[in-house]
């Protein structure tokens, strides 16, 4: 049997925007996602 996907997970994306650093969280519907802070630089992003 085969087994067909019937509906897409979506992405969500969190930004919390400071001078010093950015707080980025992902996630799916699926699954809780992780978060990670970095360096206030667009290029890295």
């Amino acid at each position: 049997m085969e087994t067909l996907q019937t509906a897409s997970a979506k992405l969500f994306i969190g930004f919390d925007i400071h001078k010093r650093s950015w707080k980025v969280h992902c996630s799916t519907d699926l699954f809780a996602g992780k978060s990670f802070s970095m360096p206030p630089d667009a290029l890295q992003l």
